[in-house]
């Protein structure tokens, strides 16, 4: 069966329905037909760890648009279908329900799949991940006051989790196989900081910490560490890190690494496929491919590669930057933190601090942060101004928080 050419999305996530949403603001008038294995229509995934977890969000407040609005615009929204095929060479996507489409242009936002715990290939009923609405709400359930949370994995989920259970009552304790928390992806100020506050907050934190056994029948009871210390547990949560989605372009033939290849304008290998989100690899300035697993990344580019399946050929270029909530404080990063760089610190009010990081002609290339609720906002949004604009920064004067980062932007050296 063959269907009518269309703008194909293969993708529901934020990034593909960025995109779709991009295309009909652009303009475009034709058929435009998004793809995805849930039954959601597109919504964004930091509110799962949180506030819908909490209880305080909904799937609506969560979504990119109404249900209203998304049928207005005229996009397809074919839920709960899976994509089997992409042949390049004839621009048609083959799906799960014997359907064929034609496209004119391809974007792959296929995000990715939490990476499973190795369980001993038993099946418990009680362990947990997070990536998707539905798991958000099955978790959200089993966090009742007084559960025993274990949590396997002291990255961003397993401690934004950890944090939001013990706002509801349960006990925490979280398993890090690493020296520290998040050391992927923050400097070592950065997780002593989130080490210090978790364990203030009543989490029993592990670092170093190797689980060697499971016991239980139908559901984990209790884990096993390397050590010989047993920790019983209600619930376990694995919050391991994120596989991409690579096999449509795999059996496609598109080039890929640890992600989907792409040139600056998002494009793939393949004529007229474009790939954006957690699945896509860019290339940075150092000449380096890389991928993020930002909701700034997801809309960021969302919004281009529509823009380029119409045409207009405009450069991806967006300085990365995350952020992270745990109870009172939050976290953010804008920019590159590179390891060879020189740090210098900035102290703040209520023990906050900002980390600078600066290339050997002291240009900002990055900067992270720890404050009180949102309060590191605005010294980042003036970072990211800072890199943007390759000032050659007073060494002296940085650490000096009299002498303002809005002064520092207008080349003012006081």
């Amino acid at each position: 069966m063959s269907q009518n050419e269309a703008m194909v999305i293969v993708g529901a996530g934020h990034a593909g329905g960025r995109a779709a949403l991009t295309l009909r603001e652009a303009g475009y008038a034709g058929r435009i037909v998004l793809i995805g294995d849930e039954a959601h229509l597109p919504y964004e995934r930091p509110p799962l760890s949180k506030a819908l977890l909490k209880g305080e969000s909904s799937l609506q407040t969560c979504s990119l648009f109404s249900e209203a609005s998304f049928i207005a615009s005229g996009i397809e929204h074919l839920s709960g279908v899976r994509v089997l095929n992409i042949d390049p060479a004839q621009h048609r996507v083959d799906l799960d329900s014997g359907v064929s489409l034609g496209y004119t242009k391809l974007l792959l936002a296929t995000g990715g799949q939490s990476r499973r715990l190795d369980l001993g290939g038993r099946d418990f009923t009680n362990v947990h991940y997070l990536r998707t609405f539905d798991e958000a709400i099955t978790l959200q359930e089993r966090l009742q006051p007084g559960s025993r949370l274990l949590v396997a994995g002291g990255g961003f989920i397993g401690l934004e989790v950890a944090s939001t259970a013990r706002d509801k009552g349960c006990e925490v304790t979280v398993l890090e196989a690493g020296a520290r928390l998040a050391a992927r992806a923050l400097p070592e100020r950065l997780s002593e900081a989130l080490l210090t506050l978790h364990r203030r907050m009543g989490v029993s934190i592990h670092l170093s910490a190797q689980i060697e056994r499971f016991h239980g029948a139908d559901r984990v009871e209790s884990v096993q560490l390397a050590s010989g210390e047993r920790l019983a547990c209600d619930v376990l949560l694995v919050g391991i890190g994120m596989q991409p989605n690579l096999q449509l372009a795999q059996q496609a033939g598109l080039a890929i690494g640890s992600g989907i290849k792409v040139d600056n304008f998002l494009q793939t290998s393949a004529p007229d496929i474009f790939a954006a989100g957690d699945v896509c690899e860019f290339q940075r300035d150092d000449g380096q491919f890389h991928r993020q697993e930002t909701w700034r990344n997801a809309e960021a580019q969302g919004r281009l590669a529509a823009l380029n399946m119409l045409g207009q050929r405009q450069a991806f270029s967006t300085v990365p930057g995350f952020w992270s909530d745990h109870y009172e404080f939050g976290l953010q990063t804008v920019g590159t933190l590179a390891p060879n760089a020189q740090v210098i610190e900035r102290e703040l009010a209520d023990a906050g601090f900002l980390l600078l990081y600066l290339d050997a002609q002291a240009r900002l290339q990055g900067a992270s942060g720890w404050g009180i609720g949102n309060s590191l906002a605005k010294d980042i949004k003036l970072c990211e101004r800072l890199i943007e604009s390759r000032l050659v920064l007073p060494l002296e004067q940085l650490p000096d928080t009299s002498v303002s980062l809005k002064a520092l932007l207008r080349g003012a050296h006081v």
